[in-house]
């Protein structure tokens, strides 16, 4: 990776408790892809920038083997903690220098870490080590993430963005104005000549109010606040959290709202 962040101990057991995953209908659409170009049964998956490895374990039932890299110590160990699957492991590696031989994976996949990568390096090695007409699937999801609840949902929206707005100053600069910009950037420039491009990919999730603020206090952007200036960052949260609160008329952040994500992604296949 270009950039290395998450690594923490505290910031990776922040990420398994509150980051979302894929739904099953994206894991689906990108299973669906791999069929098309390739005949079942599936051997090798790769899951790049793993982080926790909520999205890794989603691929485990489809593959004889799954293999989850990252950088990160910390957020492997986390991983590894909660994987009981017999046939994923985890290993710790730039996502540009994979530890796998030539052409012996069937799928790399990449859940919201692509960003982070040395991009042209890692889709070079990406494609040293697919298999002919093994696939890439490279997915991340925006922050015009949207809560309901009840008949206030317009008024929680307003507040998620000025929240999304207090945060932008402190987005890291690598990831330019826009990640979605870096993923399409992908897609325009790879050689591949088959290649699909999804947007609008909704994926809906009903969590506690508390674990929606947790999953805001994963981001590198608030935790980048967090580093300059801790009591910004927490009277932010704590701010935040009481105008959902009055918003929805309730008391308790445990009180349950609808989360709806957009994701995006990139679907390809290597000749």
């Amino acid at each position: 990776m270009s950039v290395r962040l998450f690594e923490g101990k505290e910031h990776a057991l922040y990420y398994w408790k509150y980051r979302i995953s894929p739904s099953q209908d994206i894991i689906n659409k990108i299973l669906n892809f791999l069929q098309k170009h390739r005949s079942p049964p599936f051997g090798l998956a790769v899951d790049v920038g793993c982080g926790s490895g909520q999205g890794t374990v989603l691929l485990g039932p489809h593959f004889s083997e799954v293999v989850g890299t990252d950088v990160s110590p910390a957020q492997l160990n986390m991983a590894m903690q909660h994987s009981t699957a017999h046939n994923i492991t985890y290993r710790e590696c730039p996502a540009e220098q994979l530890p796998l031989e030539n052409a012996t994976v069937d799928l790399v996949t990449t859940m919201s870490a692509f960003h982070w990568f040395d991009h042209p390096r890692f889709l070079k090695e990406a494609d040293r080590v697919l298999k002919p007409q093994g696939c890439l699937a490279m997915l991340n999801y925006t922050m015009d993430m949207e809560l309901s609840y009840g008949d206030c949902s317009e008024a929680l929206k307003y507040i998620c963005k000025e929240l999304y707005a207090a945060l932008m100053p402190y987005r890291n600069s690598y990831l330019g104005a826009s990640s979605l910009d870096l993923y399409k950037k992908a897609y325009d420039t790879l050689q591949y000549p088959v290649k699909e491009w999804h947007e609008n990919l909704w994926v809906r999730k009903t969590l506690p109010l508390s674990s929606y603020i947790g999953m805001i206090e994963s981001f590198s952007n608030y935790q980048a606040m967090l580093r300059e200036d801790p009591e910004k960052a927490k009277q932010l949260s704590q701010d935040t959290t009481e105008r959902l609160l009055k918003a929805m008329g309730v008391t308790s952040p445990d009180t349950e709202v609808l989360l709806s994500v957009r994701y995006y992604c990139l679907l390809t296949c290597k000749p």
